[in-house]
Formats: C-alpha cells, sequence, structure tokens
C-alpha cells in the first residue's frame, strides 16, 4: 500500500510569501521514494472557513500530514484542528514546524504536538530565561528567534542520546537567521527532544525536534523549530525567496555537495518513520 503524504501550508496561496510552491524539492524528493504519493497544496479556504482538505483530514486516505505554518495567526481555525487531531488519533502521522516569533501561532490550537511549539504572544517557553533575543542582526524580528547560521548555509546538529531513528545518517540540517522554540510536554510521556542546534549568536543551545512516539494519543509526530528546514530557498539560495526577506544568504550548502544530501535523508527518515 502507497504512504499518502499530505504537504500543506496555512495560508491561501500568495506568491510573495513562503506558498507551498517553496518547498518544491522536497516534494520532489519525497514523490521519488517508493510506493510514496505526494500532494502539495495552499488552503483553498480564506482565514476564518474551513478548508475543504483540512476540515475533512480524517475521513482522507492521507498517511501523513506535513503542516507548514507560515501565517501569523488565523492559518487553523477549530474544526481543522479537530479533523486533525482526529487524524492523528487514528494512528496516522504528523509533522507540524513553524518560524520565528509568532509565525505559525495558530498551531498553538492543536492538541498535543500544539503544545510543544513556543511563541512570543501565546505559550512562550516555559523558561522564562529563554523568553530573549537572541539573534540580534534582525532586529524587526523578536523572540523566539535562534541564529543557527544564514539561509542557504547548514548547521551542524546534536543528536541526543539515545539516536532517534530520525537522524540515522543525519548531522546536518540547513541553517536559519531566526528559528522558532520548541520543547516536549511535560505531560507527555510519549515526547521528548531528540535533536538540539547552536545559536551562532548567544552559543546558546536550542531545541530543533522533539518526536512523540505512537501511543493512545495517537500516531507517531514531530514538532520542528523552523519550516526553514524543509524549504528550497534554504536547499539552495538561486531558488529564490520572498521579498520581504533582506538577510544576505550564505552558499554553504551549494559550496559542501556532501551537506544536501544529509538534508535529503532526513526527509527520507521522517516519511519512513511518520509512516
Amino acid at each position: 500500500m502507497a504512504i499518502r503524504i499530505l504537504l500543506q501550508t496555512t495560508i491561501e496561496t500568495q506568491p510573495d510569501n513562503w506558498h507551498i510552491g517553496r518547498f518544491s524539492r522536497l516534494r520532489e524528493h519525497l514523490a521519488s521514494l517508493p510506493d510514496t504519493e505526494v500532494v502539495a497544496r495552499d488552503r483553498a479556504a480564506p482565514p476564518g472557513q474551513t478548508d475543504p482538505v483540512l476540515g475533512g483530514l480524517d475521513r482522507s486516505d492521507f498517511s501523513q500530514l506535513w503542516l507548514f505554518a507560515v501565517d501569523e495567526g488565523d492559518g487553523l481555525n477549530a474544526e481543522e484542528c479537530a479533523a486533525i487531531g482526529r487524524f492523528r488519533k487514528a494512528g496516522r502521522g504528523l509533522m507540524v514546524t513553524r518560524d520565528h516569533m509568532d509565525l505559525g501561532v495558530s498551531v498553538c490550537t492543536l492538541g498535543g504536538v500544539g503544545k510543544a511549539h513556543y511563541f512570543h504572544s501565546k505559550n512562550p517557553d516555559p523558561d522564562n530565561s529563554r523568553n530573549c533575543r537572541d539573534d540580534p542582526y534582525t532586529t524587526n524580528i523578536d523572540w523566539p528567534n535562534y541564529h543557527s547560521g544564514a539561509n542557504g548555509d547548514f548547521q551542524d546538529v546534536e543528536v541526543l542520546a539515545p539516536a532517534h531513528p530520525l537522524f540515522d545518517g543525519v548531522r546536518r540540517l540547513p541553517a536559519h537567521p531566526h528559528e522558532g522554540a520548541v520543547g516536549a510536554p511535560t505531560d507527555d510521556p510519549s515526547a521528548r527532544v531528540v535533536a538540539r542546534g547552536l545559536s551562532r549568536a548567544t552559543r546558546r543551545p536550542f531545541n530543533i525536534a522533539v518526536a512523540f512516539e505512537a501511543g493512545p494519543d495517537g500516531g507517531r509526530a514531530l514538532a520542528q523549530s523552523t519550516f526553514h528546514h524543509y524549504c528550497d530557498y534554504n536547499l539552495d539560495p538561486r531558488d529564490g525567496c520572498p521579498s520581504f526577506v533582506d538577510e544576505a544568504p550564505g552558499d554553504g550548502m551549494i559550496r559542501d555537495p556532501s551537506a544536501l544530501p544529509e538534508t535529503l535523508r532526513y526527509f527520507t527518515n521522517l516519511a519512513r518513520w511518520l509512516g
């Protein structure tokens, strides 16, 4: 039986934004895997209205949802969140990622995995010492904003013991100047932090990935600190970015031919683990 993966953003198609077309390398890689079908889409309903696919996700034949929360707070409504919750409760796989500050804050309304995401205005990091700026360079973005490097460069990842299968053969991921914050909910024994990054600005470690094992609450799930680990622009900055991105990109992923295969290996590992 084929694995059916839905790659989904939380915005309607907006050419000058992080629409689903900016994740084309991820889509193409996943579609190249054996017995894997991929559907990639943006929202087909405006904020507040129910998207026909997300609102009926639990009744669909998708095996996995990879959700890229690129909205500013209005990306998911209660009906969609409930359907996503039932989807996971039925044993299917879920990956939820966001970005800095309050970008993607609508995922706070998701049960379980949503609690792993910390934002500026909602569900802040319970460690109050972390609720401060990390990236000092892009001054219009406030915490959480962990600086793992320039877009187009890679970062070294600390894989926590015991090593999770997600990071089999993976010790580097794309970098980003201001990643968001994730942590394992203390009331969920199925969740643990499986990888950390290191800020190039403050030398402070920060969580990159929180894995949820399958159990009574549902299928496997992953909370990740930034959707830039999956973006075309971060895999190859020559693919371009929205006009509001004004940080100078790096070229580490281009210069080091061994870095990109590690990221693609990570995509493969995630698809297999969630499946």
